[in-house]
C-alpha cells in the first residue's frame, strides 16, 4: 500500500511539473523512485521512471493541444533528431556504474536547477523562423538534447525548452507545448532501451503512469490559474531542484568514497 501511494504521489509531482514548465519531471521522478519508492539500484529507477515521463507528457501534449496551437512540425523535427541521439545517449548510460551515473546526475540537477533559479525567460522575436531556414540548427540541437537525455534517461525538457526558442525564435508559451511532443519521444526511446535491458519495473510504472495522468491535467490548470507568478513558481522548484541534487550528488560521492 505504501509503494503504491508513494509512486502514485511521484509521478503525480511529475505530471505536474511538466504540464506547468514543460520540462523538469524525471529530474524529480529518478530520486523520488530511488529514495522515496526504494528502488534497488539507478538503472532500474532511470528507465522506470522514463516511462511515467513519456506518459506524463504525453497526457500534457494531450491537455496543452486542446488550448494551444503546437508547431507539429518544428517538434516532430526536433523530436526524431533527438531520438536519434537518445538511443546513443541511453547506451552510453547503462554502461556507466549505477552509483557513478547518479552522482553525476545529481550535479546535472544542480547545474539546471541554478540555471532555472539564476535566469530568465527568454523572449522570442515576434515572428518565428521558418523551419526550413533553421533545419540544421533544429537537428543540431534536436541530436545534442537527445544525447544528453538518453544518458541520463532524462526527458530533456529543460533543454528541449530553450532549444526550440534558439532554433526557430518560438515563443516561450508555444515551446512548452511544443517540447511535450520531443520530451514524449526521448522519455519512451530511454524507456524502451531500459526496457530491452530488463531494466523496468512495469509495476511501478504502471502506477507512475496513473499519477501522471491526474498531474498532467491539473498541471495546466495550474498553468492557467498561476500565470502572474511564473517566477516564483520557477525559482522555488529551481530552489528544489537544487537542494535535491546537493542531496543525491553527495550520497553518490559517499558511496563512491567508501567503494
Amino acid at each position: 500500500m505504501l509503494l503504491t501511494t508513494l509512486s502514485v504521489l511521484s509521478c503525480l509531482g511529475t505530471g505536474l511539473v511538466l504540464a506547468m514548465i514543460g520540462g523538469g519531471g524525471s529530474i524529480i521522478a529518478t530520486p523520488l523512485l530511488m529514495y522515496a519508492v526504494g528502488m534497488p539500484s539507478p538503472h532500474l529507477a532511470i528507465g522506470t521512471g522514463a516511462v511515467g515521463v513519456g506518459m506524463g507528457a504525453l497526457f500534457g501534449l494531450g491537455a496543452h493541444a486542446r488550448v494551444h496551437s503546437i508547431d507539429w512540425r518544428s517538434a516532430g523535427l526536433f523530436a526524431a533528431a533527438g531520438v536519434a541521439g537518445a538511443l546513443l545517449g541511453a547506451e552510453a548510460g547503462k554502461a556507466v556504474n549505477g552509483t557513478r551515473l547518479l552522482t553525476l546526475f545529481g550535479l546535472v540537477m544542480i547545474a539546471m536547477g541554478l540555471s532555472l533559479f539564476l535566469g530568465k525567460p527568454r523572449q522570442a522575436d515576434p515572428a518565428a523562423t521558418p523551419v526550413r531556414h533553421a533545419l540544421l540548427r533544429l537537428l543540431g540541437i534536436g541530436f545534442a538534447v537527445g544525447l544528453l537525455a538518453g544518458f541520463f534517461g532524462i526527458g530533456g525538457g529543460f533543454l528541449i525548452v530553450p532549444g526550440l526558442m534558439l532554433a526557430v525564435r518560438m515563443k516561450m508559451q508555444d515551446a512548452v507545448a511544443a517540447s511535450l511532443v520531443a520530451v514524449a519521444a526521448l522519455g519512451f526511446t530511454s524507456a524502451a532501451s531500459y526496457a530491452w535491458s530488463g531494466l523496468v519495473d512495469w509495476r511501478v510504472a504502471g502506477l507512475l503512469v496513473l499519477g501522471g495522468a491526474v498531474g498532467a491535467v491539473a498541471g495546466l490548470s495550474l498553468n492557467t490559474w498561476l500565470t502572474g507568478h511564473k517566477g516564483w513558481l520557477r525559482r522555488g522548484f529551481a530552489s528544489f531542484v537544487i537542494a535535491a541534487g546537493l542531496y543525491v550528488s553527495v550520497r553518490g560521492w559517499m558511496a563512491l568514497s567508501a567503494g
